[in-house]
């Protein structure tokens, strides 16, 4: 594919040239743009030389918010109009990247228009994974992600994560952080193999840089134990002993850890603390009862041990961190299981990756003003299984 060789042959800052010229040249583009979405998922923000130029785009009521909520393109047209404007959402095995926005002459014919979709669908794949390599040298995109300044603590904890949507045939998942701007000590990761599926979701003690801290030191003890093939609950002793010998108990991080067993559905889980896992099935919401343990860190050589439960095709389990159950409203009123379970029942036919910033969203109605006062996490896993 020429597009694909343009953008591999490219310099890091220059896809979005290589990639006009492409569609010029061979779609006779009158333009091209590509947008990130922000960390705060409200806005699709256009990538450009700084400073930025361009405005941007609603994630919730524009034609290119459109095409990334539903993850296909979108074609926006005008009734006598010589040209149509096509949105692709840019993604990367699940990651919702952006969106590229190509205006191009119309075709006469609708097999030949969707035939030009499709063709532009795969460029703007293409688009994504070159993206994805180019920011490691380069701030172009992860600039071009930011309405607003991040604090330094939201920095280091947004370079931590591995992504914030991914799926595979087993399952869908998406998770987001609040205030995305300004966030202090929750976090998630996750990693993947040919058979398990790991999930991570932590909250630390503490505010801004202390608690950005805290938690680097922990999600890179637990990957370090992971990545030597360590089993959950060892994980779990060696990142709170890691914890223990910097900090000596003044410092401590909750931490939700399940690996689940992508042919059975088997889940083994570790609980040391406060984040919480609440399971859609069949119409009813219920919280996954587990018997909580020490958080990491909080006393020298504390032991783990796994629990279990199992997952069925078509399961939904959202875990949520204390930011999210225990807000209270402007009345003192905590937000609570009850209205989590609302949350989670209305937003149900949302696909996982748009599950979080819509609970985010509810929760923010609920606290009565847009700025948390505490970190919140939410991830959200669709099972199908296999």
């Amino acid at each position: 594919m020429a597009a694909e060789r343009a953008l591999r042959s490219a310099a890091p800052h220059e896809l979005l040239d290589a990639v006009r010229r492409v569609l010029v040249d061979g779609y006779a583009a009158h333009s091209v743009e590509l947008f990130m979405a922000d960390y705060g998922l409200t806005v699709l923000q256009p990538v450009a030389e700084l400073p930025h130029t361009w405005d941007s785009v609603s994630v919730y009521n524009s034609p290119a918010g459109r095409a990334f909520g539903a993850q296909e393109p979108f074609v926006e047209t005008t009734p006598g109009a010589r040209t149509a404007r096509v949105h692709l959402p840019v993604s990367v095995r699940g990651d919702r990247l952006g969106v590229l926005s190509v205006t191009l002459p119309r075709e006469s014919g609708e097999s030949g228009e969707s035939d030009r979709v499709a063709e532009l669908a795969d460029i703007a794949e293409v688009l994504g994974h070159e993206v994805i390599v180019a920011e490691r040298d380069t701030d172009l995109y992860l600039q071009a992600r930011r309405r607003d300044r991040l604090t330094l603590a939201a920095e280091m904890q947004w370079q931590l994560l591995p992504g914030r949507s991914c799926a595979r045939p087993e399952y869908e998942l998406g998770a987001q952080l609040e205030p995305a701007y300004d966030i202090f000590g929750d976090n998630f990761d996750w990693s993947a193999t040919a058979d398990r599926l790991l999930l991570y979701a932590t909250n630390g003690m503490g505010e801004g840089i202390e608690a950005a801290l805290l938690t680097n030191l922990a999600i890179n003890a637990l990957r370090n134990a992971r990545r030597a093939g360590i089993p959950l609950a060892d994980q779990a002793a060696l990142a709170d002993q890691a914890l223990y010998a910097h900090y000596a108990g003044r410092c401590y991080l909750s931490v939700l850890m399940l690996d689940f067993d992508l042919s059975t559905g088997l889940v083994q889980v570790v609980d040391a603390g406060s984040p919480q896992i609440l399971r859609l099935r069949g119409g009813t919401v219920e919280r996954i009862g587990l018997d909580a343990q020490l958080p990491l860190g909080m006393f020298e050589e504390t032991d783990y041990v796994t629990q279990e439960f199992a997952v069925e095709a078509g399961d939904r389990l959202v875990l949520v961190s204390d930011g999210v159950y225990a807000v209270a409203s402007p009345g003192g009123e905590a937000y609570g299981e009850a209205a989590l379970a609302r949350a989670i029942l209305s937003t149900r036919l949302l696909p996982a990756a748009e599950v979080p910033r819509a609970i985010l969203r509810e929760l923010a109605d609920h606290r009565g003003g847009p700025v948390p006062d505490d970190d919140a996490l939410v991830m959200c896993l669709d099972w199908r299984g296999r």
